[in-house]
């Protein structure tokens, strides 16, 4: 009989011994675990908040880069008023010079005709020098019968009048050309200083213009730069993301071994002398990876983007898309795909505020653009399946209300539409 108690004795003694070691080993490992994912935290919240910093600096150069574009466009205006101006000015040019040459032909015939009254007055002068000086009264005072006076006194009235009107005709002829000459000059002048105008306004148009484009390229280097920085973050954090859930795994299950461990030594230590010790069965996590997830919305919507290359809303240029895009209204309720531990719930780089979800075996699924105060759990919080966990909103690299969803096997995108049944 005592020998069969002895083997009992030792174990019991053994594992009385072992336990306090056990514990401590535990406690041990466990507050390690705990620094390591305290320094992992810190790592993560430092990269959190350097891809904000990129992600401001980002919307800053995408905000200047629209600025530049509408003075851009703002100039665009101007130049095509300029032109239209410039246009404008050449037709009245145009007219203008066609009216000078009207004016100097007119001019030429006034002067044909001043040339002509001037030439008729200068033969009567040769008659009159060559015949003597006779004056209107002689010839009136010569005629030989009253008929002859009154024809006379006729041809004199006619004489007369003629030399008047050839001599009044000369002077509005003379004074309406010189007149017209000037005015058109003038006329001619200001609109070829227009012109010039015009023209030193347009070039100058056309400098700011190079200038803008040369700066929108400048911004476009820069948003490319900060995009390919924020995206480095962007896996960095998620890196760390990923550490710290395996660093709690870790530490989950070498809690669930330390009290499996306490468990069977206090089993050994309260069993009886006679009683046979068994060995206890631990089970591992559950996958939970198998079937597919919950939708994430209340009822299924068309998505406008989907998983893979596409050409991005916000720069136009041709990117890798992570999850799906699912527009709803705002403040749409957003439910957990599956049950888990809250990672993030937080703003987080161009997600916006965002909700990751940790279910286990290296499965996470992903909730971006939620409206600001969407948000509605916290960092660690256990969620089930079908709870709700959020609201649609529009917030970080968004162009209008929707869900960004994505599934994440070990911090690495799939595409997530089998898995919501699309």
């Amino acid at each position: 009989m005592k020998k069969r108690l002895m083997p009992l004795v030792v174990a019991l003694g053994i594992s009385t011994t072992l336990l306090p070691y056990a514990v401590a080993n535990g406690a041990s490992n466990s507050a390690k675990i705990d620094q390591e994912i305290s320094n992992m935290k810190k790592m993560k919240s430092a990269a959190e908040q350097k891809a904000k910093d990129v992600q401001n600096q980002l919307t800053q150069v995408q905000q200047e880069k629209q600025e530049t574009a509408k003075d851009i466009e703002t100039l665009m205006d101007q130049l095509d008023s300029a032109t239209a101006k410039l246009s404008g000015l050449n037709v009245q040019i145009e007219n203008t010079t066609e009216d000078l040459e009207e004016n100097a032909k007119q001019l030429d015939e006034a002067e044909k005709r001043v040339e002509t009254r001037d030439e008729l007055l200068k033969k009567r002068m040769r008659i009159m020098y060559e015949n003597g000086s006779v004056s209107y009264l002689e010839v009136v005072l010569n005629s030989t019968s009253f008929s002859d006076f009154i024809d006379r006194m006729s041809a004199l009235k006619s004489i007369v009048g003629q030399d008047k009107e050839i001599l009044e005709a000369n002077k509005k002829d003379r004074a309406l050309v010189a007149e017209k000459k000037q005015q058109i000059e003038k006329q001619l002048a200001y609109v070829k200083n227009l012109y010039a105008q015009t023209e030193d306004l347009k070039q100058d148009l056309l400098v700011k213009e190079k200038a803008k484009e040369v700066k929108i390229a400048s911004l476009s280097a820069e948003q490319q730069h900060l995009e390919e920085i924020s995206s480095d973050q962007e896996q960095a954090i998620m890196e760390y993301a990923r550490k710290e859930s395996q660093l709690q795994a870790k530490k989950a299950a070498d809690a669930k071994a330390a009290a499996a461990a306490a468990a069977a030594a206090a089993a050994a230590k309260n069993s009886s002398s006679f009683g046979s010790s068994g060995s206890g069965g631990g089970g591992g996590p559950a996958a939970g990876s198998g079937g597919s997830m919950g939708y994430p919305l209340p009822k299924r919507v068309s998505l406008s983007s989907g998983y893979g290359g596409r050409v991005d809303p916000i720069n136009g240029s041709f990117a890798g898309h992570t999850g799906i895009d699912m527009p709803s209204p705002q403040g749409t309720d957003i439910y957990a795909a599956e049950s888990g531990t809250v990672l993030v719930a937080s703003e987080w780089s161009g997600y916006g505020n965002c909700v990751i979800i940790d279910h286990g075996g290296g499965v996470w699924t992903l909730y971006g653009h939620i409206r600001n105060g969407g948000i509605k759990v916290s960092k660690g919080q256990s969620v089930k399946r079908g709870e709700k966990i959020a609201e649609v909103g529009s917030t970080g690299r968004s162009t209008g209300n929707h869900l960004h969803f994505e599934v994440r096997i070990n911090s690495k995108p799939v595409n997530p539409s089998s898995y919501i049944g699309y």
